[in-house]
């Protein structure tokens, strides 16, 4: 589905990848509505929107709380007049520690956001979108969603949630006109760990001085333009590429290179 002229909802809109792909839609010509927990997030994105500012709608929003997202459909279609377009990206990372020494709170809290987040606000825009022309449906999972890795054993979890999901709903949707899309980022160059309260800015970025990462105006153009093809899957990186590979051919033995690179990052 080509974004020109369209409505596309983002769910992290205010940092990170979240907010280059809102960026990146409004360049393409698109109209956004943008959705966080973070009002000041929000803010920064809204300014840097610069001369395209009017066709963004922020939306201060927990989609972990379903009543404030079953809300969130009148909002943007009261903004915009419609909605034809949906990238669930907001997602949260854990602590670098063992599955054993996760609290359940902790448990709850990646599993909220991560999967039924997504299934919330899918579930409330879905109606909406099968009443377009044309829609599509973005869903990021995450390398970690088919590759194991040590230390993010609930993230991994939540984000193969969430390619099955996406993989279902395609399935159950393709008799329409509704196209959705399963996203697979490799390491993104984002504040994620900071935003998820797991590092301080300065942890982050020894990490990022550890591990080459791509960007995140780079991963949201790649996205684009994998929802504007109808992409069936997106691989963003070529750590995500290798990795796709290579976990098809010898999947104990990529679990075993990716345990080795990322074990001493376990507290």
């Amino acid at each position: 589905m080509r974004v020109n002229g369209k409505v596309i909802v983002v769910t992290g809109g205010g940092s990170g990848m979240g907010r280059e792909m809102v960026l990146e839609l409004l360049r393409r010509g698109a109209r956004v509505a943008a959705v966080d927990i973070s009002a000041e997030g929000l803010a920064r994105t809204l300014e840097l929107a610069g001369e395209n500012h009017a066709r963004v709608s922020t939306h201060v929003v927990n989609i972990a709380e379903r009543a404030a997202v079953e809300a969130l459909p009148e909002a943007v279609i009261a903004a915009h007049g419609a909605v034809d377009g949906l990238i669930n990206n907001a997602g949260i990372i854990q602590k670098f520690i063992t599955f054993n020494e996760l609290t359940i709170d902790e448990i709850e809290r990646v599993m909220h956001i991560n999967y039924y987040g997504a299934i919330f606000v899918t579930k409330a825009f879905l109606p909406h979108l099968l009443k377009r022309p044309e829609g599509h449906i973005v869903n990021i999972s995450s390398m970690g969603g088919f590759l194991p890795v040590p230390g993010q054993t609930i993230y991994g979890s939540s984000k193969a949630a969430i390619k099955l999901f996406t993989e279902g709903l395609n399935s159950e949707l393709k008799a329409t006109a509704v196209r959705v899309t399963v996203v697979f980022p490799g390491a993104i160059d984002t504040n994620i760990t900071v935003n998820s309260g797991l590092m301080t800015q300065a942890e982050r970025d020894n990490l990022k001085s550890a591990y080459k990462m791509t960007t995140a105006d780079v991963a949201a153009r790649t996205i684009l333009d994998g929802m504007e093809k109808d992409s069936y899957r997106v691989l963003v990186g070529n750590d995500a590429k290798m990795m796709d590979i290579y976990s098809r051919l010898m999947p104990e033995k990529a679990a075993t290179l990716i345990y080795k690179n990322m074990k001493n990052l376990i507290k």
